[in-house]
């Protein structure tokens, strides 16, 4: 049986399935569709922003439950809880044992937008920021998001 498992698991991985996983994990964690919604993520000087969006306009429920989501995540990240991005990701992201080491030097604030919410993640500490950084160019990269990996010069 585990044998089965891994055959199965391998099998998903070559067809790229591992962003399906990703995503599947994603909207039973979040409480969201990856299909219906948009992520983006945006490094910053300061830190970054996480932004989760309804692609239709008209999507309200989509639109509120990312709005609960995002405000759980703000929450969750400052307290130094980042079991969700872990079980979403099959693995603890880079830049995470920082972030909970030095959680007291690192901001996270929960913003509305018209289709959704963002988390604003804000530092002045050198080596926090380097986490922030590499734990959001993380998410770039495993949800293929198409996000710049480079420090937005605009805000």
């Amino acid at each position: 049986m585990t044998l089965f498992i891994l055959a199965v698991l391998l099998g998903a991985a070559d067809a790229g399935g591992c962003e399906g996983m990703v995503e599947a994990r994603g909207d039973q964690a979040m409480g969201f569709s990856h299909a219906r919604t948009a992520h983006h993520f945006t490094l910053t000087g300061s830190g970054g922003t996480i932004l989760a969006e309804a692609r239709s306009p008209s999507d309200s429920a989509s639109r509120d439950a990312i709005r609960t989501h995002i405000r759980h995540i703000a929450a969750a990240f400052a307290a130094g809880n980042f079991e969700m991005p872990m079980f979403i990701h099959g693995r603890t992201p880079p830049g995470v044992p920082a972030m909970k080491r030095l959680k007291d030097r690192i901001s996270y604030s929960a913003r509305d937008t018209d289709r959704g919410a963002e988390v604003v993640v804000e530092t002045s500490d050198h080596e926090a920021l380097e986490a922030v950084h590499q734990f959001l160019q993380f998410q770039i990269e495993d949800h293929h998001t198409g996000d710049s990996l480079e420090v937005s010069k605009s805000l």
